[in-house]
């Protein structure tokens, strides 16, 4: 099935009351015939679902849906999508071991690796997306476990060269994983790439309403982990009934072990109504993805034509740094989300957003209503304008998430407040 296809059929077909609509399985536990079937499950938890904390009959048919999309072969979601990062790297990492990451990506998910990973005794190091090959090498010591980065990076908008990225990692036996919250699997398949673990923030644009936090973690099923570095994928899981994950889930071991281990242990799992609510955002997210970049394209172009703008930051214009790249790993648009930076002072930034009638002020991007942010206020407010200045972020720089409102709309409230 195409994508458009996908987003409403895949997942649940029907249940014993052939409902047309994905019911909402709103309970902490299932029950069983038997002793021996519950034993049965605990062995093999693919057989049935045991209890809401790590399995969900609702959320099962979101994770089928997004895995299809995405051309992986099984995903797990999470409460959130800091907490699906968090699990592709404790999956593969432990004291002692290294990540190498792209630097360029959300502030949350960088304090989350240099700060609190530390704690944990996981080395993350950084490194530039535009890095060359030799580079990227050079970074990778013995043991480091996977490379980490984002389609289009958040807040800066960077292309990442997947195939780069994923022919270095694959050269050392190590997975490449990557975040792909703003392209979504409508604009972006980093599977077909090469990347091997795909996460997502479900927060964003695969919910859409802002109804509720999430996020998911997709497993290609075509990393080798038996020829890597990972006792805990060839060797019997004690904590598990000596489960052999390469050998007693081969097609996808990698999602097995991060449900019947840190699943199970951290329960940042979401809700039956959770996932139903996140199911009625992925059914209109191929459409939405459409009308997003078409809405994007336009408003970036209205922007480098004004002179009140001095800078506009989207790589869907062809002057764009990263535009090649958009074109050849984001053909069908590049989302909404854009930065631009005001001629003027940190205040004049300010008044401008103050001055906006149906862009809505919040701190969050990839709504289905037009959003701004000014982070030297808000996000990064403890700042000095140096010290944005060194963190490559202008005091008149303003985060503009487009909405589905009708784009001349959009364009005249932005518009007037410039004026």
């Amino acid at each position: 099935m195409k994508d458009e296809t996908i987003c409403l059929h895949s997942g649940f077909s029907k249940d014993k009351y052939n409902a047309s609509v994905m019911p909402i399985y709103q309970s902490t536990t299932f029950r069983f015939d038997s002793t021996e079937e519950i034993a049965a499950v605990f062995d093999d938890p693919t057989k049935a679902h045991i209890y809401s904390r790590f399995t969900n009959p609702t959320v099962d048919c979101i994770e089928k849906k997004i895995a299809e999309l995405e051309g992986g072969i099984a995903s797990m979601c999470t409460t959130s999508g800091q907490a699906a990062n968090l699990i592709s790297v404790l999956n593969l990492a432990s004291a002692g071991d290294r990540i190498l990451s792209t630097s360029a990506i959300y502030g949350g998910t960088v304090n989350l690796f240099a700060i609190t990973l530390k704690k944990f005794g996981i080395t993350v190091d950084f490194i530039d997306v535009d890095s060359d090959e030799n580079a990227i090498q050079n970074a990778i010591k013995p043991n480091t476990k996977a490379i980490f980065s984002e389609t289009l990076t958040n807040p800066s908008l960077q292309v990442l060269d997947i195939e780069k990225f994923a022919s270095i990692a694959h050269k050392n036996n190590i997975p490449l994983i990557v975040d792909n919250t703003f392209p979504t699997p409508i604009l972006c398949k980093p599977i077909e790439y090469g990347a091997d673990i795909v996460t997502h923030s479900t927060t964003k644009y695969m919910d859409g309403h802002a109804l509720q936090v999430g996020g998911v973690i997709v497993d290609s099923g075509k990393f080798d982990f038996t020829k890597g570095n990972f006792a805990e994928f060839v060797e019997p899981d004690e904590s598990y009934h000596g489960t052999i994950y390469t050998k007693d889930y081969p097609d996808c071991p990698f999602i097995i072990k991060a449900r019947c281990q840190l699943m199970r242990d951290f329960g940042c799992y979401p809700s039956g109504m959770s996932g139903f609510l996140l199911n009625l955002g992925l059914e209109t997210l191929a459409l939405r993805m459409e009308r997003y970049s078409t809405n994007g394209l336009k408003l970036a172009r209205f922007f480098k034509s004004n002179p009140k703008i001095k800078e506009i930051n989207y790589p869907g214009l062809k002057d764009n740094k990263y535009y090649n790249l958009a074109q050849k790993y984001l053909p069908k648009g590049c989302s909404g989300v854009m930065s631009i930076t005001i001629d003027g002072s940190r205040d004049d930034a300010i008044k401008f957003m103050d001055k906006l009638k149906l862009a809505s002020r919040e701190v969050h991007v990839a709504d289905i209503r037009t959003c701004v942010l000014h982070p030297a206020s808000a996000t990064h407010r403890q700042l000095t304008d140096k010290q944005l200045m060194d963190c490559g972020i202008n005091p008149s720089m303003v985060r503009v998430s487009v909405g589905l409102e009708n784009i001349d709309d959009i364009i005249e409230d932005f518009n007037q407040a410039l004026k």
